[in-house]
């Protein structure tokens, strides 16, 4: 149960444009807001945050909550989908809150690059999207996924802790699995999803050498996977995977990267004051000739210099991609945006689906995907005349106008 309280806090943090909210006991409420922490409002008592803990989370998440000292988990708080992690410090039950907002559907209006759109192309090997945290990573994930989603006709399996968006089937067909809802683990998600014949895997995070090492493997056997993980630099994010296995096995490591590596994307975010906007800024390294070469010798510190030179490969820099960004004028803002839009079966209202990190999502019960309507066939729409499976409405963009949006609300209804 979503306290009053919350739902308050999160409007506000809304209202002023902040990307996370902050509660601890002994403290007020700290939004961060263009990357600063400003304190708002009174202080908070440890207990009413254990209360709103317990309210939140059912009774077996709370138990691995106490198990744990900590517990990720996604919901839509007045509207806003919210991503959750509950943990303990000094002063009691703590929250971290990321406030997702509404998501643009596609690279240009999620402020990226046109050219990120090549790592997409080719029908496998590894494509790893690195920064640290806050900084834009599931926004472009989903862009990336949307993006194939709306151009091609695959079948594409996310593996999620927890899941924060969900996707509407266009052209593609997206199975979105969440960790531990749906399985027990993401070693486990990667195993079956060999047998579950996907033509793209989509891992949230990569976290653990085991799991590095099934992704390697699925990227080796035809299958384009992409995935995130925490770093600063292209190189880092590289030499973190090859350094996360034993001294006597890295070399076969940066020998299974470099064969079936297609790029990285390092990204951090940057703010126009002239527009009030947070934009990604990021690094790129495609995997030409000499990457591969760099990956392949361990010389991770010479990637830099590769990219530097790989201009006519797409490769970018971080100062090169800022010229970019100061030469470009027509910005997207989150207002402009379209999002996919559903019907909350019992609520009656109608709010946006989040599909990437930029919008409000629908809600749902926590770890439950939306039940949305049956489609004939991979990338085909559900028939006029058939009624949504628990009473939603998927809309997959094909509506034009508040209208004819009424009118299909109003003919459901019926």
């Amino acid at each position: 149960m979503v306290s009053n309280q919350l739902k308050e806090w999160v409007r506000i943090a809304k209202e002023k444009g902040a990307s996370d909210l902050h509660l601890e006991g002994g403290s007020p409420v700290v939004l961060r807001v263009r990357g600063e922490l400003v304190a708002q409002g009174e202080f908070l008592t440890p207990d009413s945050l254990q209360q709103m803990a317990r309210d939140l989370l059912r009774p077996e998440q709370w138990q691995e909550f106490l198990h744990q000292h900590s517990f990720d988990f996604s919901e839509t708080i007045g509207g806003v989908r919210c991503r959750f992690n509950v943990y303990h410090s000094l002063r009691g039950v703590c929250f971290a809150i990321r406030l997702l907002s509404s998501f643009q559907s596609n690279l240009r209006d999620c402020n990226l690059m046109p050219d990120l759109q090549r790592l997409i192309e080719s029908r496998s090997g590894l494509v790893i999207i690195s920064g640290p945290t806050g900084s834009g990573k599931s926004t472009t994930l989903a862009a990336l996924i949307d993006e194939i989603n709306a151009r091609s006709r695959k079948h594409i399996i996310t593996v999620e802790s927890p899941i924060e968006y969900f996707f509407a089937n266009k052209k593609s067909y997206i199975r979105q699995r969440e960790v531990p809802t749906h399985t027990p683990n993401f070693e486990q998600a990667l195993t079956d999803s060999m047998r579950e014949n996907p033509d793209v895997l989509v891992i949230s995070e990569m976290r653990t050498p085991e799991v590095m090492r099934l992704t390697l493997n699925a990227a080796e056997t035809g299958h384009l996977v992409l995935a995130t993980m925490h770093s600063a630099t292209c190189a880092e994010a590289l030499s973190r995977i090859a350094q996360s296995f034993a001294p006597e096995i890295q070399g076969a490591v940066r020998a299974q990267i470099a064969d079936s590596l297609v790029g990285v994307v390092c990204q951090r975010l940057t703010y126009l004051p002239q527009f009030q906007l947070r934009i990604p800024q990021c690094e790129i390294l495609t995997a030409n000739t000499a990457a591969k070469a760099t990956i392949r010798a361990g010389q991770f510190s010479q990637i830099q210099s590769v990219i530097q030179s790989g201009g006519e490969d797409g490769m970018y820099s971080f100062e090169r991609y800022q010229k970019w960004i100061d030469s470009k004028r027509d910005w997207v803002k989150p207002s402009q945006a379209t999002a996919a839009v559903v019907s909350s079966g019992g609520s009656g209202s109608v709010g946006a689906v989040g599909v990437g990190a930029m919008g409000s999502a629908l809600e749902v019960p926590r770890g439950v995907p939306p039940a949305l309507k049956k489609s004939p066939g991979v990338g085909g729409g559900a028939k006029p005349n058939e009624k949504p499976v628990d009473n939603r409405i998927e809309i997959g963009g094909a509506v034009d106008d508040l209208e004819e949006l009424a009118k299909r609300i109003s003919d459901e209804d019926e």
